[in-house]
This record gives structure tokens, sequence and C-alpha cells, in this order.
């Protein structure tokens, strides 16, 4: 526009130009950018003369309102910049970031309201587009969520909801927009939407990427399940990183010499409390027992488990009893390894060594400096380290002490392997708990007169909650909060499958059977994943290889790969060669994934294969 005029510039490479200096104004342009941006493949060889012919009818053009400068071997758009609608995008979303937030919503909606569509949507040249419009998309999408967050915290969630439901039905993979709708949309009391938000994205992403939602997706998704608020999350192109150092704090200068045995630590019990009701669990804290009095002893024993199985509490409840086995003390850390973003080790180990009496400013930067200190301050000294939550053997091995003395303790939903083949480390897997064990906790929990009153409603119940600590817990807390309630009744809701799971969840204190079986569920690869749904269609909960081959429609090896990784993560179990079962209450799970993510014609079909399967092999269902 120029003076209130609209400019006709065509459709072809001109308006390319145009773009491109108009983007850039008041910064030289060399012409072997402007030629390599306005040509897609191979540029003519009289292209330098088209870009100055072009160049020269812009000026014509422009005569009244700016100027293009020759400067060296390129070209410059000089004007005001606030003559430019990004420019004055960018300055008012930049005013808006300092302002109140009812000023600020006025600034980001004025800001938002400069465009008319995609970015670059008129400009011919893919390479252009890319270039230059991926860049003023994302500031546009930044600019819908500071908009979003004001209006969350202005309390205006219809506004936030209508604009967003709009945009996303355009652009229905940006899933931080999607989060901001599922966190509006709880606000609004419509938790059920928020979810069904979720799964839709979730099919989006699977369809036409191959991907599941990132981590931050995943986080609110949880905290929404969970009925607990969900916080605004830390996307990663959003949030920046500082390096994990303290500055020297005053004070004289002491010469430091890591790893002398005549140096003594500082105490550390950074050990969490145990549970004061632990029972049970007997055969793994004999194996546990076993390992630390071998011969040679492993430097590291590895607790796995499903979720929800009770890893962590069997090795916190362990390291109390056998701490002082340990007199330099026990070091903890949760390494959130199937949380999102999960502990990276150079934070552990910074942490670690402040622990250890580290100085912040001596603390090295790299992981692997870090590491090779932590070890020599360990050298020569008895300490336990627990480590909590592993995701995989690679977040685990910077944090292994390499001296006889100390033992590392790792619990996780993976057998860790890589540590078994690489590092010598021992296996104890924790399964379900045995039936007389389930049935103590649960009368540990409500009171054995309780349990005795109802034995069969109690062992049914012990059932139903597939012998799992984390169901049985949430169980008992819900009937120790209606002592009046009988454990048949609440048994019977158990034993309807869709309400199951939904049964099983203390969103107070921000647990569910649900939530944990899904942290195993977004860790896996697409393909374990499709498959895992795809097993929710199978009737019982014990399926052969070749049955599951049929449903998943893959070939016997593929399938095999894949059953292997559901295995490893514990969300299906080996029971024979070729032969795999898993819990009710994670079938469960996969049968509402499955009719949440597949559509009905796809999942009509894995049925349809799967009978054919068995019509052609007379075999029964597993």
């Amino acid at each position: 526009m120029n003076n209130g005029r609209l400019l006709s510039l065509g459709t072809g490479r001109l308006r390319t130009v145009a773009a491109i200096l108009i983007s850039e104004v008041n910064r030289v342009i060399p012409v072997g950018r402007l030629i390599d941006l306005a040509w897609d493949a191979d540029p003519p060889a009289r292209a330098r003369g088209v870009v100055h012919n072009h160049v020269h009818r812009l000026r014509q053009l422009l005569a009244d309102q700016a100027e293009i400068a020759t400067r060296g071997q390129g070209y410059a758009l000089i004007t005001d910049p606030g003559a430019v609608d990004v420019n004055r995008f960018r300055e008012l979303v930049s005013g808006a970031r300092e302002a109140e937030p009812w000023t600020a919503v006025a600034q980001l909606r004025q800001a938002l309201g400069l465009w008319r569509g995609e970015a670059l949507a008129d400009v011919p040249g893919d390479r252009v587009r890319r270039t230059l419009g991926v860049g003023l998309t994302q500031a546009r999408v930044a600019a819908l969520q500071e908009l979003g967050e004001r209006l969350l915290l202005l309390g205006r969630y219809g506004e936030l909801v209508t604009e967003l439901t709009a945009w996303l039905a355009e652009h229905p993979l940006h899933e931080e927009l999607t989060s901001l709708l599922m966190r509006a949309l709880q606000a609004s009391g419509r938790q059920a939407e928020a979810l069904d938000h979720f799964h839709r994205t979730r099919r989006h992403l699977n369809d036409q990427l191959g991907i599941d939602p990132g981590p931050a997706l995943s986080e609110t998704y949880l905290a929404v399940l969970g009925g607990k608020p969900a916080l605004a999350p830390h996307f990663p192109a959003l949030a920046p990183h500082f390096p994990d150092r303290s500055p020297a704090g005053p004070g004289p200068a002491v010469p430091y010499a890591p790893g002398r045995p005549s140096a003594p630590l500082p105490p550390v019990a950074q050990l969490p409390p145990r549970i004061p009701d632990f029972c049970g669990r007997l055969r793994e804290l004999a194996a546990l027992d076993q390992n630390l009095d071998r011969v040679p002893r492993p430097d590291c024993v590895v607790i796995a488990g499903g979720g929800g199985a009770g890893k962590s509490t069997l090795a916190v409840h362990w390291a109390h009893c056998r701490k002082a086995e340990f007199p330099d003390g026990q070091l903890f850390a949760d390494l959130r390894g199937f949380e999102r973003p999960p502990m990276r080790p150079g934070t552990v180990l910074g942490t670690f060594l402040r622990a250890l009496g580290v100085p912040g400013a001596k603390i090295p930067d790299s992981v692997t400096e870090r590491s090779a200190l932590y070890r020599s301050l360990l050298a020569g000294r008895r300490l336990l380290v627990v480590l909590d939550n592993a995701g995989t053997a690679e977040q685990v091995r910077p944090l292994l002490p390499a001296t006889p003395g100390c033992l590392a303790l790792v619990t996780s939903r993976r057998r860790l392997s890589g540590l078994m083949v690489h590092d010598g480390a021992a296996l104890v897997t924790v399964g379900p708990l045995p039936a007389d064990e389930a049935l103590e906790l649960l009368g540990t929990a409500l009171g054995r007169q309780r349990i005795a009153a109802e034995g069969a409603a109690a062992r049914e119940l012990v059932e139903r909650c597939d012998r799992l600590p984390l169901a049985l817990r949430i169980a008992a807390a819900r009937l120790m909060a209606h002592p009046d309630w009988s454990l048949g009744c609440w048994t019977k809701k158990l034993g309807d499958e869709r309400r199951r799971l939904r049964e099983l969840s203390a969103p107070e204190a921000d647990l569910s059977v649900e939530a944990s079986i899904y942290r195993s569920y977004r860790a896996l690869s697409s393909g374990a994943a499709r498959l895992f749904r795809i097993l929710g269609l199978h009737p019982r909960t014990c399926v052969g290889l070749p049955p599951a081959a049929a449903l998943a429609g893959r070939e016997i090896e593929h399938t095999r790969r894949h059953l292997a990784e559901l295995c490893d993560t514990h969300l299906l179990a080996e029971q024979a060669q070729g032969h795999y079962v898993w819990a009710g209450l994670v079938h469960s799970y996969a049968a509402q994934l499955v009719g949440a993510e597949e559509s009905r014609s796809d999942q009509d079909l894995a049925v349809r294969r799967l009978l054919d399967h068995l019509l052609r092999s007379k075999a029964p269902y597993g």
C-alpha cells in the first residue's frame, strides 16, 4: 500500500522480491540471497538482471514512500520500520509483555488483527515461504499463546475457547495451542471436552506425522485427567536454557582438592521417608539382600516393573533397612524418566556434587567432567545411591559410582538391559503382589477386622485391582474415606470395565492407575503404541504372536519386535515363548485408547483380520 493506495505487484517474481526486501527493511540484502530465495530451483543465467529490473520497478512504485538503496552488491529498502505491518506486529507484542493483563489483551488483539491469512501466502516460491514465512507463523502462534495466558489470568475462558477452537480447526497439529485450549476448557468445568481435544490431536499427529504428542501437551493431559489444575507448560521453543552453575560466593578462596580420602565428605542422608505400613515383597527383599551379600558384589542393581507396582516404595524401604552398610551416606534422585522432561544426568550430577560439598563455581560444565569429579569424590567410600524412575541406561550411566564400596539402586519401568550387558548390573523384577501379600496390604490400610468380615469381597477386590499396590492403596483410600461402604458393593463397581479405571483414581492426591499406565504408553515407539491400542480389541488378556500379528496387520517378525518393546516396559509379559499376558487394568486402558484413537473402520478391519486368522488356523483366541 502506498499512501493509502493498493499497489498492484502482479503474481510473479516482482512480488517475491518485494516481500524479501520488506521482510528485512533497512538491512542490506545481497543480490545472491535475493536470487537464492526468489528461485526455488537453479536460477537462470540472467537472474541478476531480472532482480535488477524488479528493483527498478519497485523504486518507481514506492518513490514517494520508501527508498531502495544500492549498497555494494546488494539492496536495502529504507523506510520507517513502523510502516511495515510485521514490525508493527512485533512492537505491539513486545509492549504487551510488559503491560498489565487487560492492556496486554488489547495490544495483542491489535497485533493479531494485522494478520490477513497465512504469512506470505500470496507470494510465489516455496523457498521464500519456508525461509521467511515459518518464523512469522511461529511469532503469530507465540502471540496467540501470550493472549491466551492473559485471558486465562483474567478468567475470560469463553473468549479463549472460541478463538482457539477456530484456529485449531485449520491448524490441528499445534500442540502448544491445544494445551492452552485444554486448560481453558478445564477451567470452564469442561474436562471431558479437554480430554477429547487431546485424543483428537493425538490422532492427527499420528496419522499425519507418525509421532505422539510431545512432553508439554502430555503433561497437560495428565493434569486434566487427574483433576489437577494444568499449569502453563514449558514447550522447548519457549523455555530458555540456563547453565546449571552457581557463581562463587564472597569470602577467601579455599584450595580444593577432590578425591582425597583424607578429606571427609559432608553428611548426606537424602533418602525419602519410608512408608510405615510397608508389607510383603518378601521374595524381592531377599533378592536384594542376596545381591548385597554376593562376592563379588554388583555395583548396580535394577528394580524393574510396571507402573504402580511399588518399585520406589520397595527401593526406599530396603535402602533404609540396609543403610548401616553405607556409613558415608545415601544420595537420592528422582530421574523422572517417564515424565516430560526427564531429569538430565548433568543436572543430577550438579545436585549430587553440591550435596558432597563442591562449591557451585567449582562444578564443571560438561557431563563427562562432572561424572569424573563425582566418581573421584566417592573413591574409597561406602555410599548408597538410589536412582528412582530411570528412563534409559544412558540416563543412569553417568551417575553410577565406580568404587566397590558403593552401590547404585535403580528403579525403572524398563529392564535397562544395557546396564546388565555393559555395566554388570543385577536385575530384580517386581510384578503383582501374591494374593496373600495383597490382602495383607489391604488389611493394614483398612483394618484386619473389616477384611475378615467380608473375606470373599476382599479377595475379589484384590483381583479387581490386579494385585497392584498403587491400585490397592487407591482403593483402600476410597474405602477409608467412606467407612459406611461395604467392600462387596464397591467391588461390584470395579466389575464394570468402563468404570474401573475411573474409580481407581485419587484426584486430590494426583494419583490414578490410568495416568500411571499412560506414562508407560507414551514412552513407546509409534509402532509399539499402535500395537498396544489394537490389542485392546482382543477379547482376552492373553494373546499369541500370530493372532497379535493378524490384529495389527503386520508381519510376524515386525509384531514380535513391538511385543518385545511392550514387554520391556512391562505393559505385557511373555508367559511362554510366543504367548503374552497382560493385567486386566492395562487391557481396559488399551480398549479405551483404541476406541478413542482408532477410527471405527480401522477397528472393524482389525477384528476381521483376527477372525480370518482364527478361521484359517482353527486356533483359540489366544
